[in-house]
């Protein structure tokens, strides 16, 4: 073999090796993003919009979107490994960390607090808690945190459901068959969330009974937050920390630039579902929402103990010690200069 070629095929072999070694020729790593078209999932429709997630996670990884309306499927996502990053509600994390015997995800960060309460409709004649004896009130769905929630609720406050052999009857209703009922005065009221609050409020003719903040401490319980595959999580925790340090940029961003945000996430919404909020609706949501990247880690094991006293949880309490993993987030707000969460 002439000598150049030699000198070439050795030239090549190490600027090949260069590549390799830096990661400019690194294979490219898809990460696969749930959420919901829910404004309780604002950084998620935000940052997928405004690029952040990319710009963050950096040009060799590839970012698959899935949308879900329900978190049972999420968790059915996680489980079948077509899903690394979700954002969720907290009973449905909580039920997949213990059906997977604590091994298939981990919470890592907040998403939003608040915007959760019953709104009851003007003619029931619901004025006072003496008036939900004999009435049917909705929630999203059987077992789920405004479900939990409104069960609690009505038993601390001395009620039997119907199906105890009480006369308070809860009907798992879908957000949007709540409206509906509630308009065809099927329904006496509803527990639910943001913005479908305010929407029965607004489109509804409906009032606000009860504000769920009322019922925590300084108003404060998770409603979103963002969980991982523990997988995952042990392949690429810089991904993961690339990742929260988007999530946290984009928490900033639209709780200073809230009427921006408002117009970003009302688009999205119209993309993916064909439909729009109205400005009323949008607007009053926000005034309930507290967009977050802090867990309030205390109100989610309260919810839990809810959950266990309902006979969601099976019969055993479940260990929840290992359900978070904040070290990540805690590392990219100590490099910010911001607060750390407890762990």
């Amino acid at each position: 073999m002439p000598v150049i070629s030699k000198i070439y095929i050795f030239a090549l072999t190490v600027i090949l090796g260069l590549f390799v070694n830096t990661g400019s020729f690194a294979e490219e790593t898809v990460v696969r993003i749930g959420y919901f078209p829910n404004v309780t999932h604002a950084q998620a429709l935000v940052g997928m919009v405004k690029g952040v997630f990319q710009e963050h996670l950096g040009p060799n990884v590839k970012i698959e979107v899935k949308i879900f309306n329900a978190g049972p499927s999420v968790i059915e996502a996680l489980f079948a490994g077509a899903l690394d990053l979700a954002y969720i509600g907290p009973n449905p994390a909580i039920n997949g960390y213990i059906k997977s015997k604590g091994q298939a995800l981990r919470i890592i960060a907040g998403a939003t607090s608040r915007g959760a309460g019953l709104v009851v409709r003007k003619e029931a004649g619901i004025n006072g808690m003496e008036d939900f004896h004999g009435k049917k009130i909705a929630s999203p769905q059987l077992g789920n945190t405004q479900d939990v929630a409104l069960r609690s609720w009505l038993k601390n406050n001395g009620f039997v459901l119907k199906e105890k052999g009480g006369d308070v009857q809860v009907i798992p209703l879908a957000n949007p068959d709540q409206l509906t009922l509630f308009l065809k005065k099927e329904i006496d009221g509803a527990w639910t969330v943001e913005p479908w609050v305010s929407r029965l409020i607004e489109e509804g003719n409906g009032k606000l009974f009860l504000d769920e903040a009322s019922l925590w401490p300084n108003g404060e319980f998770v409603t979103a937050h963002v969980i991982v595959s523990k997988n995952f999580l042990d392949k690429h925790r810089a991904l993961v920390k690339n990742f929260l340090a988007a999530h946290i940029e984009l928490t900033g961003w639209i709780n200073n630039n809230l009427d921006d945000a408002q117009k970003i996430i009302n688009r999205e919404l119209k993309r993916i579902t064909g439909k729009s909020l109205s400005p009323e609706v949008i607007g009053q949501s926000f005034t309930r929402l507290n967009i977050t990247y802090d867990p309030i880690r205390a109100s989610l094991l309260t919810s839990a103990k809810w959950a266990f006293e309902q006979g969601f949880l099976g019969k055993t309490y479940p260990d929840l010690s290992n359900i978070y993993d904040l070290s990540l987030l805690n590392e990219v707000l100590k490099e910010k200069g911001l607060k750390t969460i407890d762990e």
